[in-house]
């Protein structure tokens, strides 16, 4: 070290000196005594690059550099390599090296930086260097394309972990682009068959494209590790019931679902493979047991869902059938209860148990007297049961607007109120009292006839028949003798009326019985799209209508809500033109009543809107205003294509008396939707209910635009769900949440409204706040909630905010607000989530799309 010091003197006195070439040989015999003196290094670097000898500056600069990335002391090994890149050509390692340091400073740079010396170390042959930089380019790019490159570098070189890696994150980005992944996560798996995602996402795979053989093979190895997951045992039992192998998944299935609730949907696949082995008793087992627990947790609805999914195209015997017969009545899907009771109609029928086929036509009747092949199971059933059942199923089928096939003679037989259909009386009466309103007194006496032929006396015990026949003048005759229930006998014109009737009023007595099954099936529904799709569907059947089209909206605003019935071989409307024709025929309506277009090519009332009339090749239209009180609160429309229609002056009558019960059905399902959500708090967490954000938010936007203030919806996001979930389970996830809503719900104005969206999320509804405002209020929120942690984790809860403020404008629809806030909240919450971690994020309104949201 003496050495060293005496030669440094020397060196620095030359420096004084000026003599820099004696200074040179100095700090060159140092570091040929000690090479990793960094410091003399740099000093003989400087020295050479003052004396214009950039060769021996590069030879000492690059050791240099060397030796300071080696040690991590960044600063001066990117002053150092600068230097050295002035000088001359860094070698592809120190780049390499150089742009690791980068990456945190300077991505772009590091980023071509890492392009250029990968494809500089692929020209001269060193892959292994090349696999370094494209590991690198993913980090700063992870696009689709950078991937791949990773990855057929890394099978090229063999590296199969790279390279399963690199495949594995292709199909991940293939599948977030919605495209089909399953070559990636094959190449993927086939690299490295022990990399657990790859392997799931192959095998998930294999099952969407139903090679549960291929996808057993796969996740078998994984799925009976002592560490495995959830999710590859879940994969596991699906392939094993893509097998047919219920027996060896079924301890599996239950103890999943006895650790996640969520794995209902494999019980219900269980009880599917049991089936499909022809154990239906274990089936039946399986399934009551799943029910059971799912309907002590008030998921029931969810777990018959999940079964009909699970017993599509499967056979299951008759006492499965009448299980789900069961289920899908409780729970009131009708479409599923018909469908079932026709299975089970075949199967008795089959077993020649025709009393049990009678019972479950007859329901089937009850709840859809359109099903194709009625008639035919009617006539099967003849002979062979009871003629009153044969009456009660002909009677539902005939109110239906369907004739029926028992004989005249057996049809009019007088039946008793006991014996009969209960709601056949009914109807009848019903049917008599339109027919009083609308003065068409002949039709009421013909089914006041017929009344007091299937029901003898009735009137007697019935005062609302008495009085029927009092205001239709009827005296109902039982054994040649005139009740004395009626005022007055029918007058002779009566009579004559009566006796007069022309064959072309049978279609017209069909269309009133029509209203009475109409009204029934629409009062039946259970909210307003169920309303317009029962009405659409049986009034365009009914009236053999090319297209039958129910829209609900104010004149001059584009549809709220609008459904369309189109018959066999018509095509589906464009949505423009089905809002273009009822905002036309509204507006029409409107002015002057109910409208009838017998041809619409010479239509002046159409022209403007010619275009879309053509493209639906329209050739009658007959519309029918939707009014509640003096407002006009939607149309219904009926088209005709082909041939020109006219509309008989009965279908006018009906069709008004049907529109009017739409409008109370309609008003019905909306009051009931609302009450429903009256009791809407949430005791734990003070929040309320998804069900009454739409009311709140509708509510609250009439309210601004009354008062011309404004208001702004907020969702506050608190980590994904999902992931949530399976870190620290769905309990402790609800218990968070439930922690934050207090929270939440302490902190905000009264007339604030905080509403639990997802499990993750709160909304809330911000009266009075423009924009701004709220970003301060989610900076109060974000600070009050600062002490909440991840249950069982040490760190904060991360809250993400996204912004909309409403666009409130008195030519605007209050539900197209509504829509509209609601989308643009989505949306700035999900670039919320893109930026990160405890990001708020605000969505400026577009005013020419809020008020046409339909």
């Amino acid at each position: 070290m003496s050495d060293v010091s005496k030669r440094l003197e020397k060196a620095d006195k030359y420096i004084q000196k000026g003599k820099l070439e004696d200074a040179l040989k100095e700090f060159e015999a140092i570091l040929d005594d000690d090479p990793e003196n960094g410091a003399v290094r740099e000093r003989a670097a400087d020295l050479a690059i003052t004396l214009n000898r950039s060769r021996d500056a590069v030879g000492f600069l690059g050791p240099l550099f060397d030796q300071q990335a080696a040690v991590g002391d960044v600063a001066k090994a990117v002053i150092t390599y600068k230097k050295l890149a002035r000088l001359g050509s860094p070698r592809l390692e120190q780049s390499l090296r150089y742009g690791q340091f980068l990456e945190k400073t300077n991505k772009k740079e590091a980023l071509d930086l890492f392009e250029e010396v990968g494809r500089q170390l692929l020209k001269i042959g060193q892959r292994h260097d090349a696999l370094i930089a494209y590991k690198r380019i993913v980090t700063l790019d992870p696009k689709l394309e950078n991937f791949k490159r990773l990855g057929d570098l890394a099978a090229e070189l063999r590296d199969g972990r790279t390279a399963a890696v690199a495949y594995f994150e292709c199909g991940e980005l293939e599948q977030k682009l919605g495209k089909n992944s399953h070559s990636w996560y094959e190449r993927a798996y086939a690299m490295d068959a022990t990399n657990g995602d790859a392997a799931l996402a192959y095998a998930r795979s294999l099952l969407t494209k139903h090679d549960s053989a291929t996808a057993l093979h796969v996740i078998e190895p994984l799925a009976k590790r002592k560490d495995s997951t959830a999710d590859q045992r879940d994969l596991y039992v699906r392939a094993l019931l893509g097998q047919k192998r219920p027996k060896e998944a079924d301890p599996m299935v239950w103890a999943l679902y006895a650790r996640d609730s969520k794995h209902a949907q494999e019980a219900a696949l269980l009880a599917a493979a049991y089936i499909d082995i022809g154990d239906h008793a274990k089936a039946l087992a399986t399934a009551r047991r799943v029910e059971e627990l799912e309907s002590k947790a008030g998921r029931k609805r969810e777990f018959v869902a999940m079964l009909q999914e699970a017993m599509h195209q499967r056979s299951p015997n008759v006492e499965f059938l009448e299980y789900m017969r069961v289920l899908y009545n409780a729970t009131n899907r009708e479409q599923d209860y018909c469908e079932t009771l026709l299975k089970l109609f075949d199967r008795y029928c089959a077993s020649k148990n025709f009393i049990k086929a009678g019972e479950c036509l007859d329901a089937a009747a009850e709840v859809d007297p359109y099903f194709p092949g009625h008639q035919k199971r009617l006539e099967m059933l003849k002979g062979n049961v009871d003629s009153v059942r044969i009456r009660a199923i002909g009677n539902r089928l005939s109110s239906s607007g369907k004739p029926t096939t028992a004989p005249v003679a057996e049809r009019e037989k007088p039946v008793s109120a006991a014996d009969g259909e209960p709601t056949v009386l009914e109807d009848l009466m019903l049917q008599a009292e339109i027919f009083l309103q609308y003065s068409m007194r002949s039709k009421a006496v013909e089914r006041l006839e017929r009344i007091a032929k299937l029901f003898p006396r009735e009137e007697e015990k019935n005062e609302k028949l008495r009085s029927l026949y009092a205001a239709a003048g009827y005296a109902p005759k039982h054994d040649g003798v005139a009740s004395s229930a009626s005022s007055k006998a029918p007058p002779k014109a009566g009579a004559a009326s009566t006796s007069a009737r022309s064959a072309g009023n049978d279609s017209d007595l069909d269309n009133i019985a029509r209203v009475t099954e109409i009204t029934r099936n629409i009062y039946r529904q259970a909210n307003v799209k169920g309303v317009l799709f029962a009405a659409v569907n049986d009034i365009g059947r009914h009236w053999n209508a090319s297209r039958c089209v129910a829209g609900l909206c104010t004149p001059g605003k584009p549809p709220s809500a609008a459904l369309e019935y189109c018959a066999p071989g018509i095509k589906q409307s464009e949505v423009v033109a089905i809002v273009k024709l009822i905002q036309t025929l509204q507006n029409l309506a409107a002015s002057q009543g109910i409208v009838m277009i017998p041809n619409v090519k010479n239509a002046p009332e159409l022209a403007s809107i010619k275009q879309w009339v053509d493209s639906l090749s329209l050739q009658s239209v007959l519309a029918v205003p939707l009014v509640e009180g003096d407002e006009q609160v939607g149309v219904l429309i009926l088209e005709q294509c082909g041939a020109p229609r006219t509309w008989e002056q009965t279908d006018v009558l009906v069709l008004r008396t049907i529109a009017d019960q739409m409008v109370l059905a309609v008003n019905n399902a909306r009051l009931r939707s609302l009450m429903k959500n009256l009791a809407v708090t949430d005791e734990k967490s003070g929040l309320l209910k998804r069900a009454s954000y739409l009311d709140v938010l509708l509510s609250e936007v009439k309210r601004s635009a009354e008062q011309k203030s404004t208001s702004t919806v907020m969702l506050l996001h608190f980590g994904k769900a999902s992931a949530l979930v399976k870190e620290i389970g769905e309990p402790e996830v609800e218990s968070m949440m439930q922690q934050i809503g207090q929270i939440c719900a302490a902190h905000v104005r009264q007339n604030d409204v905080a509403v639990r969206y997802e499990l993750t999320t709160i909304a809330l509804v911000l009266a009075d706040t423009n924009e701004k405002n709220a970003f301060f209020v989610a900076d109060k929120l974000r600070k009050v909630l600062g002490g909440v942690k991840v249950p069982g984790k040490e760190r904060p809860v991360a809250m993400d905010a996204g912004i909309a403020e409403c666009v409130v404008q008195p030519n605007y629809d209050p539900i197209d607000i509504v829509t509209e806030v609601i989308n643009r909240a989505e949306s700035a919450l999900a670039l919320a989530r893109v930026e990160g971690g405890n990001k708020t994020h605000a969505l400026a309104p577009t005013l020419e799309s809020a008020g046409a949201v339909a």
